[in-house]
């Protein structure tokens, strides 16, 4: 039985008018973010904005001109000798003037719009970069369980998306200011002929600023509160069709099961796009009529006073036009402030995301690293719980891995293997207990530094989409460039074999997501991926289970491999195959979390408890 997809997400709840304004205070640091992007462009675009705003009025100004001196001429009777009359005695000189220099204001309007938007797509595409640029570097410092909490995923899904749908914010907030000083340019005009005009103006234009910030605050809470569905649709789009699914969706027939998941998914979301965008639309026609009816009061008004003789017709005509263009722009300003309020919850999103802290960090002052490690370490009463479960991972665990000695873990699915292994890493910190190396508290080291020294490849491994001497390269980002250590690192992992069949060897291109990628089976990944651990010089080796694409002998030679290189370094392997764990110098059996034994293979085997139990039933499996 199927079960029916999860609704949305009902705890986005449209934000409050003050909410709304409050989300304003993102303005002044995302502000403060394009100018670091770079000054030079921003004040480009600024001052190209500025010279662009005053044009409008001069046009309006010098068409009024224009239309005044023909009414001039028509009037005196000056062109009644006809064009060329009037051209040779310069009775034109005066309008042709008036012409030109309205000429030259239309093409220098059309080439500073053009500029402001070629400087204006730099800038946002320069904006675009820097800020994925930080989320990642922000990305990299947060700690493990921040990206295993889905509520951080869709934190993080949403402010990945601001770092590109944000950069329109820029170009509106500079269209605003260039709007602005428009708006107070035309605003004179209208203030010395009719003052009341503005006041009739804005009061048209209210319901419009009003219900465009309703319809916004909407918008705001609907994207909010359908993000975990966008990550599933986004989920089911790529799990219909990808290369890393495309056999089991073919084999099992799992496209149309997908299909349908993705189409009842999609057709909830449209019809609350639906409802919203028709809201919006009859809504905003409403607002849109008032603003006309408010217009044309005015335009009645001014034309009066021209029929009375108050206003010429150049008047007449920079009058109405004036209003019309400063009702568009008041219009446009009030409705961008709601705009810009509305976008600026987004901005939350982003910023919100950078101001998570990790919990783990370094600290203040740092012990040095030991080098080498002469002790090792030692588990004091650790216990670890993940957020929000109410059972421990892991609980009262006590044991040393004592300096140079190769340690295995065995146990069940769920016996807390995995996550022991990434204490020991500090990828986590314990939440019960303490954890020393050499006697020091793991946390008084330099949290790079225990990275540094600890090499892990774990049974997920990553495959990445790069060449076959990048994907080893990656386990020491430093060291990308050193052929020679990446052939020593696939040398030592037995992944010098697979490469060699490479047609274009290291530098092939693995992985079906790009052109000329060749896949690799799963023995094959998992061998680049145990080169990989040995590009660190890391004093501490761990392989967790990396090994289970491979038959019994392939895995038996690496770990024969592993132990011989493993010499003076302390090394932990979990695996699933007795055969091989028994080689390490001792074994750990764990079970629910806790320790159940501890001793050599000889040893468990003698103590004839569950580590006997499951390699009898794994022997009797292979006879």
């Amino acid at each position: 039985m199927s079960a029916a997809p999860p609704r949305a997400s009902t705890d986005a709840r449209q934000p409050s008018l003050r909410e709304r304004f409050d989300a304003m205070r993102n303005i002044p640091p995302f502000l403060r973010m394009i100018w670091s992007v770079s000054p030079l462009l921003t004040c480009i675009s600024v001052g190209l904005r500025i010279v662009r705003a005053l044009l409008p009025v001069a046009m309006l100004f010098v068409g009024k001109l224009i239309i005044d001196e023909v009414v001039r001429l028509v009037g005196a009777g000056a062109i009644d000798d006809g064009f060329s009359g009037a051209w040779q005695a310069g009775t034109l000189d005066p309008l042709l003037v008036l012409l030109a220099a309205e000429f030259a204001l239309a093409i220098g309007s059309d080439l500073i719009g053009r500029l402001t938007t070629y400087s204006d797509g730099l800038l946002s595409e320069l904006f675009s970069n820097a800020t994925s640029v930080r989320l990642m570097e922000h990305a990299a410092v947060l700690d493990l369980e921040d990206f295993e909490d889905p509520d951080l995923q869709d934190r993080l899904d949403r402010a990945r998306r601001q770092t590109i749908g944000r950069s329109t914010l820029m170009a509106q907030l500079f269209g605003q200011m260039q709007d602005t000083i428009t708006v107070a340019s035309l605003a004179v005009g209208l203030i010395v002929y009719a003052p009341w005009l503005i006041a009739l103006l804005a009061l048209a234009l209210v319901p419009a600023f009003l219900g465009e910030s309703h319809f916004n605050a909407l918008r705001y809470a609907l994207d909010s509160r359908w993000t975990p569905e966008r990550r599933q649709l986004e989920y089911i789009r790529m799990a219909g069709a990808s290369v890393e699914t495309a056999k089991e969706v073919k084999i099992f027939g799992l496209h149309r099961f997908l299909i349908a998941r993705y189409r009842t998914l999609a057709e909830r979301f449209f019809i609350a796009n639906r409802g919203l965008a028709r809201r919006r639309m009859l809504w905003g026609t409403l607002f849109a009529a008032l603003g006309t009816l408010g217009y044309y009061a005015a335009y009645a008004y001014i034309c009066w006073r021209t029929v009375r003789g108050d206003f010429s017709i150049g008047d007449l005509t920079f009058l109405a036009a004036s209003f019309l263009r400063l009702r568009q722009l008041l219009e446009g300003l009030l409705i961008g402030v709601s705009q810009v309020a509305g976008q600026a919850l987004y901005l939350d999103d982003l910023f919100s995301f950078f101001r998570i802290e990790p919990e783990i960090r370094s600290p203040a002052d740092p012990a040095p690293f030991p080098r080498p490690i002469t002790q090792g370490f030692v588990f004091e009463n650790v216990g670890f719980r993940y957020p929000d479960a109410t059972a421990w991972a892991v609980r009262h665990l006590d044991f040393e891995l004592r300096a140079g000695e190769v340690l295995a873990l065995v146990g069940e699915n769920g016996a807390g293997k995995t996550t022991l292994v990434k204490l020991l890493a500090r990828l986590y910190d314990p939440d019960e207990g303490r954890i020393l190396l050499d006697g020091r508290d793991l946390r008084d080291y330099d949290l790079d530094e225990v990275h540094a020294n600890v090499g892990v490849i774990f049974q997920d491994f990553v495959r990445y989409s790069l060449s076959a001497g990048e994907n080893i390269g990656v386990g020491q980002p430093e060291a990308m460039d050193d052929d020679a250590r990446i052939r020593e690192a696939a040398r030592r992992g037995m992944a010098d074999a697979v490469i060699a069949g490479l047609a274009g060897g290291f530098d092939q291109p693995v992985g079906r997501r790009f052109k000329y990628g060749v896949d690799l089976s799963g023995g094959q990944w998992q061998k680049i991926a145990i080169s990989r651990a040995y590009m660190r010089d890391a004093q501490v080796m761990i392989l967790d289970e990396p090994t289970a694409a491979l038959d019994a002998r392939s895995e038996f030679e690496v770990f024969q491999r592993f132990k011989e290189l493993s010499e003076d370094r302390t090394a932990v392997l979990i695996s699933h195959r007795f055969s091989s764990v028994r080689m390490a110098d001792r074994i750990l059996v764990l079970e629910q979390g806790r320790i159940e034994a501890s001793g050599t293979h000889d040893a468990l085997m003698a103590q004839g408890g569950r580590y006997a139990e499951l390699f009898e039933l794994q022997a009797a499996g292979y006879r």
